[in-house]
């Protein structure tokens, strides 16, 4: 009998939250956070287990935690064959932060490498957005090309905004100044939508991210990415890919473009043939996207020891 083909989806910025290693301290992976804490000189156990949601909404340490907490979620789930039982895995994606998780379970990267990057390429974000400071919202019931056009008037009339993430139907996130973001929240009801605003500290995804590029390229530029690996969806084309990319190219042009993440699950369960996909980190984000961009998709969440031990009990 064949086995499901699955897909491992991480998430990014924003699941962060107060005491989001507990469930995962005494398992045999919690030790992964001395590794990371190692590489980037931040403790990972105090900023998982004791440090206020407040402090965690800083760019770098909430990208931190986050990345950690998908890197021991994996690797408890791979040392407790939870992802064997679920299926054969054939490709990975990550939401912004999260692809850097995505190209350490698919093989592209060490966790040390990958740490690094992590640790390199929120210190940038966070520089660039005190230089040049900017503000995003999702905007919510209206297409994506009428998201798009609106964005182009603002922008004709002066207001710095660009779309940043094409997260699902119905759901496009926009980044740009506090005046852009102001004005599209106040034209958002001439096409139909509503405006959520976001609590993060810059316009990512966006060209004010374009010094937080330039200081990745660097770190980027002595990082080895293996020469094979498993496929991985990038967020900047949506396309698949196994090893014989620019990997540094991808991801400078993450920063300042918008991630694609609906297109990307589009690639996972069309061309890649995913059948079910498997979100590993904190929050259950990706699961809600993933069931409105591809309903017919099985969506497993792996948030918790919990929700390992839940899988085929």
């Amino acid at each position: 009998m064949d086995r499901m083909p699955i897909g491992l989806v991480f998430p990014g910025q924003g699941t962060q939250r107060e005491g989001m290693g507990t469930p995962w301290r005494d398992t045999p992976s919690w030790k992964l956070t001395e590794e990371i804490s190692d590489v980037t000189g931040e403790d990972l156990a105090v900023l998982l287990l004791d440090t206020p949601d407040e402090h965690l909404r800083r760019t770098d340490l909430a990208q931190l935690t986050v990345f950690t907490v998908a890197a021991v979620a994996h690797a408890e789930a791979v040392r407790r064959g939870t992802l064997a039982a679920l299926g054969d895995v054939v490709a990975c994606a990550g939401h912004s932060l999260g692809e850097y998780a995505a190209l350490t379970a698919a093989g592209a990267l060490s966790l040390s490498a990958a740490a690094a990057l992590v640790a390199a390429r929120g210190r940038a974000m966070r520089q660039a957005a005190e230089e040049r400071p900017g503000t995003m919202g999702v905007l919510v019931a209206a297409p994506l090309d009428e998201v798009g056009g609106l964005a182009e008037r603002v922008r004709a009339d002066g207001f710095d905004v660009w779309v940043a993430n094409v997260n699902a139907p119905g759901q496009t996130v926009v980044s740009g100044s506090p005046e852009g973001i102001d004005r599209i929240e106040a034209d958002a009801p001439s096409i139909g939508a509503k405006m959520i605003r976001l609590k993060v500290g810059g316009a990512f995804h966006s060209p004010y991210m374009a010094p937080a590029a330039d200081s990745l390229r660097a770190a980027l530029k002595d990082t080895a990415f293996a020469p094979e690996h498993l496929p991985v969806v990038a967020n900047a084309d949506a396309e698949s890919h196994t090893g014989d990319c620019d990997w540094p190219g991808l991801a400078t042009r993450q920063l300042t473009s918008p991630v694609l993440w609906e297109p990307a699950v589009r690639t996972l369960v069309g061309r890649l043939g995913c059948r079910s996909l498997v979100e590993i980190g904190p929050g259950r984000t990706l699961a809600g996207l993933i069931r409105r961009i591809a309903a017919d998709t099985e969506v497993v969440s792996l948030d918790s020891p919990a929700a390992l031990a839940a899988v085929g009990a």
